[in-house]
């Protein structure tokens, strides 16, 4: 395989996990699948993470987003036990 496909296959991969994400948060069904609400809050939260508040955002957000997957990761864990 071709170096270009092989990222161009990454790239393709990394959308779409990040599609998932937006979807896993509830964003699609919260906005009613309005792209520019979706759009609108992203640039809000890059603008956010540029200000002098960005690393304090940033430590806020990874900290929720850490929580909610090690959450999830319980879950699936206890939904597996017989």
């Amino acid at each position: 395989m071709r170096t270009w496909q092989v990222e161009r296959r990454k790239r393709t991969r990394q959308l779409i996990e990040l599609g998932g994400l937006v979807v896993k948060a509830g964003i699609v069904e919260l906005t009613n699948d309005d792209r520019a609400i979706i759009y609108g809050a992203m640039l809000w939260i890059a603008g956010k993470l540029q200000s002098h508040e960005g690393g304090h955002a940033r430590d806020l957000w990874a900290t929720k987003g850490k929580q909610a997957f090690n959450a999830e990761r319980h879950e699936e864990q206890m939904s597996h036990r017989p």
